[in-house]
């Protein structure tokens, strides 16, 4: 029996362990071994609306419920330095800011897709904080918690979770800062 959890415009949740179908591999480990997972949703789409204006305007959900995973990445002293950043939609990530000076980095960018994609094995569009390699940092912007219900990646393009904002932030690894411009 799948288990209804959050609602959010016309996203009906499930608890995601009960779909791990809908989730990339990587993101149902996470989820087993995570104290929250009880309380994460997962609910499917189509995947012509993982991009989120799209999803916004067809679910009907408001445009400041949710949080995008970027990856950036940099090199100091001849090691790269990879980082999953999570950013509310409505805010642009401070890549040459505060997400340079958090990686101790001269320069950083975008991390090519190929590799984003290959490195944390989900699809591009759905690439989300749970899950990720373990040698990547997880920084979260401060203003995540503050979201309600927050829709966010699963991984795979076919659908997304739905998870409170502030447990986000208690993901294990991740490093809460203000990282948004």
């Amino acid at each position: 029996m799948n288990t209804p959890l959050h609602r959010l415009g016309s996203l009906q949740g499930v608890v995601a362990l009960e779909r791990p179908d809908l989730l990339a591999p990587s993101v149902a480990t996470a989820l087993t071994t995570w104290e929250h997972a009880d309380q994460v949703a997962v609910v499917e789409i189509d995947p012509d609306h993982a991009d989120t204006a799209t999803l916004v305007e067809v679910a009907g959900i408001p445009a400041d419920s949710g949080a995008n995973c970027v990856v950036i990445s940099g090199r100091r002293d001849g090691a790269e330095r990879v980082a999953a950043v999570l950013v509310p939609t409505h805010k642009r990530a401070d890549v040459n800011n505060a997400i340079k000076r958090a990686l101790d980095v001269r320069k950083c960018s975008f991390h090519p897709h190929e590799r984003a994609v290959t490195e944390s094995g989900m699809e591009y569009g759905g690439i989300t904080p749970l899950g990720i390699p373990h040698d990547w940092r997880l920084l979260v912007d401060v203003g995540v918690g503050d979201i309600d219900v927050c829709v966010i990646g699963s991984g795979v393009r076919r659908s997304k979770l739905l998870v409170p904002g502030h447990l986000l932030l208690a993901i294990p690894g991740a490093e809460v800062a203000q990282i948004t411009l």
